[in-house]
């Protein structure tokens, strides 16, 4: 028995000519609330407010950034200003209590060899001790 795969399911379907559902709530809500703000206010105030909107309105029905629709965009900026910020590291200076009887020599504090890479040791072991079932060449004569 077959079964049909569905293909293209990132694809959203084109409801309204050539506008998806998605972009075409945008564009209404954008083009209403223009509408509302030149019934309402007086035309050079309308036009400042409904600049921004109009340009929200596109960018939200259009633009998109890392091919991510900017509404994600503008929802991480709401919630990253919204949100708590968490600061993991705060330097804080000790301070050294010395004892009476104590010497006043500053010990050295341990500090292990740091390699700049665990595979690079590995493989640098590997090729100084080699493989001892191999026959060494430059050891045959």
């Amino acid at each position: 028995m077959r079964f049909q795969v569905p293909q293209f399911i990132d694809v959203e379907d084109k409801i309204f000519g050539p506008f998806t559902l998605r972009q075409f709530i945008y564009l209404a809500g954008g083009g209403g609330a223009v509408v509302v703000f030149f019934r309402v206010l007086p035309g050079f105030l309308a036009f400042l407010l409904a600049l921004p909107v109009v340009v929200l309105a596109l960018a939200l029905a259009f633009y998109k950034i890392n091919n991510k629709p900017f509404i994600s965009v503008v929802e991480a900026f709401a919630k990253y200003i919204a949100g708590e910020k968490l600061y993991i590291w705060k330097k804080v200076d000790k301070k050294v209590v010395k004892k009476d009887g104590e010497a006043s020599s500053n010990p050295q504090v341990f500090v292990p060899k740091l390699s700049d890479s665990k595979l690079k040791d590995l493989s640098w072991s590997i090729d100084v001790s080699g493989n001892k079932n191999e026959p060494d060449p430059e050891r045959e004569v």
